[in-house]
């Protein structure tokens, strides 16, 4: 198939993200506050939080999957994007880094869809570990999908809230296995707090009337990748002896692509020994994985990928 063009044919409007970047002290920088850290959230920046889409994600009460934040109610903000009206008068929103939010609401504005659109297509977004929705190239690819036709819901994760891990190199696997806890539930958070952003926009006044509860697919990169096959079900790796439990299971989400996804690493899988976690998912899911990857290597894909061997392509 030839490629799309980088830009679909809607005109593209955001939800209220208005920040003060005069709250950042000096020597820190915004993305500090968007990827999360112990002391930094994005809701610390926000204006006005109450017309932002913000909400609590309580965790259920088990500390295999959620060690110290289970049972706990953590904060976390969505961030959506969706095809506009060409002519929405709305001025796009300049961020620090260089990067614009297009057409982006204000204090209690509502969103501005195209006339006649009736209910769109959901795209939910998880981004890669210790990014956000509008870090580097994150935002453009929101943007692209939602220039596509779809609403496009991307989550805050704020993942160093919960483990300081980047994965960048073996140094930082082996730190992930030496705060195993964490790492487990650093990773076990993302579905749920997926879930918890569809609850929100499905059940919005804003958004519920022209979106379609029974069309939503997901995008996950690395990381977000790895999300989208736990939300359809897929069983995390709880232990260092690779036992391995489920997290949750939303049937709302219909197909998912990864970009680079996570499947953990060969000595040390993500969805259990032998990757034996992704049992049982009939979930079509598309993997964009490629062989120079050492975080999310490519070996470790394929081996996850045959529950849909019949349906598969194996692609570099």
């Amino acid at each position: 198939m030839p490629p799309l063009p980088p830009v679909g044919g809607y005109a593209v409007g955001c939800s209220n993200l208005e920040q003060d970047f005069s709250r950042i002290p000096p020597g820190e920088s915004a993305d500090a506050y968007w990827i999360g850290l112990p002391s930094r959230f994005v809701t610390d920046l926000l204006v006005d939080p109450v017309r932002s889409l913000t909400y609590q994600q309580t965790f259920p009460n088990n500390s295999e999957l959620f060690g110290s934040f289970a049972g706990r109610t953590i904060p976390y903000v969505a961030f959506v994007c969706y095809p506009t009206d060409q002519a929405n008068p709305r001025a796009s929103y300049a961020l620090p880094t260089g990067n614009s939010i297009p057409h982006m609401q204000r204090g209690g504005e509502a969103p501005i869809f195209p006339p006649g659109s009736g209910r769109l297509p959901i795209v939910l977004y998880s981004h890669g570990l210790s990014g956000s929705p509008v870090s580097g190239d994150y935002i453009e690819s929101v943007k692209q999908m939602a220039s596509y036709g779809y609403v496009t819901v991307a989550v805050f994760h704020g993942d160093l809230r919960f483990a300081d891990i980047e994965l960048n190199d073996f140094s930082d696997v082996l730190y992930a296995l030496l705060h195993f806890r964490d790492f487990v539930a650093l990773q076990a958070q993302r579905p749920v707090s997926l879930s918890g952003a569809l609850d929100l926009v499905l059940n919005h006044p804003d958004y519920r009337d022209h979106v379609d509860p029974d069309n939503i697919g997901g995008f996950g990169a690395s990381l977000g990748g790895e999300a989208m096959l736990l939300m359809a079900g897929a069983q995390l790796t709880t232990s260092l002896a690779l036992s391995s439990t489920r997290v949750t299971q939303d049937t709302r989400l219909k197909a998912a692509v990864g970009y680079v996804p996570y499947f953990g690493i060969d000595q040390y899988p993500a969805f259990g020994r032998d990757l034996k976690g992704l049992d049982g998912i009939t979930m079509p899911f598309l993997s964009i994985s490629g062989t120079a990857d050492t975080t999310a290597p490519i070996s470790t894909v394929e081996r996850g990928m045959p529950w849909e061997a019949s349906n598969c392509d194996s692609g570099m």
